[in-house]
């Protein structure tokens, strides 16, 4: 199995990078931290990976001026735009759309608990205990019975 030894400055400019493409600016370090360390172990899986994300990260860093780590977000945002399809950067969603949100120092960010299937399911169990969404607005419906235009032949009783 190869092991590309990944510098902490590459490492440092994946962070960056996940947290440019994953914009949460209230999460803390950790988790992108420890999903840029899952990168790493995907990359050193196999040789292809290992070689692409390092000539990934270069090209990112050298498309930045040298200086990916230092760009505002919204540069940071257009630059990622445009290399979205490059095969080191799809390996990099694979890995990193899961790794940030199954981290549960993001989950009590968000305030998820965790699967409540062996607790008996969530209908008595924070089915509705979400305090960041806004009360639901619940009226009785004061319109007309027929919400839309029915043609003659698609009434009800129509003989066809």
């Amino acid at each position: 199995m190869p092991d590309f030894t990944f510098t902490p400055t590459q490492r440092a400019l994946l962070v960056r990078l996940l947290r440019a493409a994953y914009p949460h600016p209230t999460f803390p370090d950790g988790p992108f931290e420890r999903t840029a360390d899952a990168v790493i172990a995907k990359a050193n899986e196999n040789t292809w990976d290992g070689l692409t994300l390092a000539a990934g990260l270069n090209s990112l860093d050298e498309r930045a001026g040298g200086n990916f780590a230092g760009l505002s977000d919204d540069v940071a945002e257009k630059v990622l735009r445009e290399i979205a399809d490059a095969p080191f950067f799809r390996m990099i969603r694979g890995v990193a759309v899961v790794g940030i949100y199954d981290d549960h120092e993001v989950w009590e960010r968000l305030g998820y608990e965790g699967s409540s299937f062996e607790l008996g399911g969530y209908l008595h169990r924070g089915f509705d205990d979400l305090d960041w969404l806004p009360d639901p607005r619940i009226t009785e419906y004061d319109g007309p019975d027929q919400l839309v235009e029915v043609a003659p032949d698609d009434e009800p009783g129509a003989q066809s």
